[in-house]
């Protein structure tokens, strides 16, 4: 209990200086207030965060002195007075003691990526994170593929969907190997990160979504996805190839690009025999 005490103290701390830190870097312009030509003090003054907020200026001068425990709604209300971006937002929370909520889980991802898969017009791609769940996808995508944007944000998650979804199965016939080879390429990743909160809570909801796929769930075989050929059929149209492949991107770690190419139908060359003598 002592060491827990302690703990819950330090990061109490911790969490008191890291919002003094972003209340000091700000000017009252930057939150919409009026200047002053003599302020002594740096950056907001604790009373015009506590208003921003909708505080008292004691209890956020107790917050920021690491003196008392807070909520997550008030906590994110500070957030926003502080304009702390989405990294800066998690880790307070993360000081204050909240996981993330299931929507909060999904790792943010290297702009630069989302100009990666516009670059491929013609091939469907997805950024995947960690868990496979689907972060950013391009035009190619949804005009093969159903919108990502039309499922709830919690099974916005490629192998979820290709286990579970109709249309996903339509489109692709042979979806069993895919998601196999994929299930096994999150359990190599799962393994090296067991606290990872993404990779337990997509596994409970495969076991639940697919019990009569509980061997597939049991099984510990690992490896990463191989590169290979598939034939997508879309409704009323014949089977067509493409090349399916899994990049590994920089950023969130153990992310990656699914990119989608498809294949070329080789024209026969007819040789003409010479006319007979």
């Amino acid at each position: 209990m002592a060491t827990t005490t302690a703990t819950s103290a330090t990061l109490r701390s911790g969490l008191g200086g890291f919002l003094r830190a972003h209340r000091e870097r700000l000017t009252p312009g930057d939150v919409g207030l009026p200047g002053t030509a003599r302020r002594r003090a740096k950056g907001l003054r604790r009373e015009e965060v506590a208003v921003l907020a909708g505080v008292s200026v004691a209890w956020y001068t107790w917050l920021e002195q690491g003196r008392v425990d807070t909520s997550r709604q008030v906590l994110d209300a500070v957030a926003r007075a502080l304009r702390l971006d989405d990294a800066s937002h998690r880790h307070a929370l993360a000081l204050a003691g909240f996981a993330p909520a299931p929507g909060d889980a999904r790792p943010a991802y290297d702009p630069e990526l989302r100009a990666v898969l516009d670059s491929w017009p013609d091939s469907p791609a997805l950024l995947l994170g960690p868990a496979l769940g689907i972060l950013a996808w391009n035009h190619a995508y949804t005009s093969l593929w159903p919108d990502p944007a039309a499922f709830p944000e919690d099974r916005r998650n490629l192998l979820l969907l290709l286990v579970t979804d109709a249309r996903h199965q339509r489109l692709l016939p042979g979806w069993e190997p895919v998601a196999m080879d994929l299930y096994r390429h999150l359990r190599t990743r799962a393994d090296r990160r067991p606290d990872a909160e993404g990779f337990r809570h997509l596994t409970g909801l495969l076991r639940s979504a697919r019990p009569d796929l509980a061997d597939w769930w049991a099984c510990r075989s690992v490896g990463d996805f191989a590169p290979r050929t598939v034939d997508i059929t879309e409704d009323g149209g014949s089977p067509r190839a493409y090349g399916m492949t899994l990049l590994l991107a920089p950023r969130p770690q153990d992310a990656a690009i699914l990119v989608q190419t498809q294949k070329q139908t080789q024209a026969r060359t007819h040789t003409a025999k010479p006319p007979a003598p």
